[in-house]
């Protein structure tokens, strides 16, 4: 019998598969694939089951809690700048202009030489005077020393009562003569001096008028210069007659009450022709008591502190003035609140947090918010910002606390130091 050797396992030819095995694992593979093909279909139906897991979040605006505050009703009204006082330069006297002694458009203060007209004819009149004088007072001391003469021979009968009043007469016409000649130096003296032209008050001089050698005369009063004094200066401005008897009105029903301070003045602010506010702040003067036929215009009055220069003679600027204000009101951005014929309205956030219209009074605008008067209680949210977000109306949001934006000027000054 002969022995074959034992091939290794590695070596050994791999065996057919039966017909039966294979049947079996084409089923298997049928199978499997039907049940994933099955299972596919069964994960969106399970998403769909959860409740909540397709719908978006309610949308995110701002709201702005109201609450009551005393609020100042301001009105903006058109002005004129006036200087505080204005005193033209004129001649006082007659001759010409030998020199001008200030620098145009600079300060002058009060007695400072403006200047020189020829003196040499009022010299010339104040030494006649004075000679005049002095044969006045020779007059007087001769008429003098004949009284003191007569007096005694007068009582000795030695001359004539007669002779003794004639002498007493020449005395008091030398007197007289004295008196007049003192008065005419006096004037000669007061017309020397307006020969030296000087500022009749302190402030900022204009131009001059007049050049070296033009003649002036005191019979014309020839204007030489301009001084104005603008350290503090008035403004100037009017109020329609119709505003002020319903301001008035108010007052007088407590619907408004009186602004001031201790001592019962208004403040009032200036803004610029450039819209920028006059740092330093004003007070109302006075207001007109008659109404402009024309125009139907009350003038009122302000003084305003201008140590700066900002405001000048003449220019044309808006007054910003409180004269009363509202004891309980509400104040709201501007953006928040939608006008249209029909009147105004604003979207407050109701029950379930969903948005509600709601009209409201609306009685005057203030730095870019409005002052209602009616329509809004204490404690309402008012939506302010993401309109743009609430598609559906009347769907609820998240209201959250609304954050005033910066001021531009401001955003602009951090990104430059950044």
């Amino acid at each position: 019998m002969t022995s074959h050797p034992t091939a290794p396992f590695s070596q050994r030819p791999p065996r057919a598969a039966s017909p039966r095995a294979l049947a079996w694992a084409c089923a298997l593979a049928l199978a499997l694939g039907l049940a994933g093909c099955g299972d596919k279909p069964a994960a969106p139906a399970a998403a769909a089951g959860t409740p909540g897991a397709g719908a978006p979040p309610p949308p995110a605006v701002g709201v702005l809690t109201m609450a009551p505050q005393v609020v100042a009703l301001a009105t903006e009204l058109p002005g004129r700048v006036e200087p505080l006082r204005t005193a033209q330069v004129r001649a006082r006297v007659n001759g010409v202009v030998l020199k001008r002694q200030f620098t145009e458009g600079s300060l002058v203060r009060a007695g400072q030489p403006l200047f020189q007209i020829d003196p040499a004819p009022y010299t010339a009149a104040l030494d006649s005077a004075q000679a005049q004088l002095a044969r006045a007072e020779a007059s007087l001391a001769q008429a003098t020393a004949t009284v003191d003469r007569y007096k005694p021979l007068a009582e000795a009968r030695a001359i004539s009562q007669q002779d003794l009043v004639n002498a007493q007469a020449a005395q008091k016409t030398a007197q007289a003569d004295v008196a007049a000649g003192r008065a005419a130096v006096q004037a000669a003296r007061i017309n020397l001096g307006y020969a030296q032209v000087t500022a009749p008050i302190a402030g900022r001089i204009g131009r001059a008028l007049v050049t070296e050698g033009a003649l002036v005369s005191a019979a014309e009063a020839t204007q030489l210069a301009l001084i104005q004094q603008t350290s503090t200066v008035y403004v100037n401005f009017t109020q329609s007659s119709g505003d002020l008897l319903r301001l008035r009105k108010a007052l007088a029903s407590q619907q408004l009450r009186r602004v001031g301070n201790a001592e019962g003045t208004v403040a009032v602010s200036v803004v610029l022709e450039d819209g920028s506010l006059l740092p330093q702040t004003g007070k109302l003067l006075f207001s007109d008591l008659s109404v402009d036929a024309t125009s139907g215009q009350v003038t009122l009055r302000a003084e305003v502190p201008n140590p700066d220069g900002l405001l000048l003679p003449g220019q044309y600027v808006r007054v910003r003035v409180s004269q009363a204000e509202l004891p309980a009101g509400f104040l709201v951005p501007q953006q928040a609140v939608t006008r249209t014929q029909q009147g105004d309205t604003l979207l407050v956030v109701g029950e379930g947090n969903k948005p509600v219209p709601r009209p409201v009074t609306i009685r005057s605008g203030q730095d870019g918010q409005w002052v209602v008067t009616a329509g809004l209680q204490a404690g309402d949210r008012v939506i302010v910002d993401g309109f743009q977000k609430m598609f559906v109306p009347g769907a609820p949001v998240t209201p959250v606390p609304w954050q005033k934006p910066a001021p531009a000027v401001s955003q602009a000054a951090s990104a430059a130091s950044k």
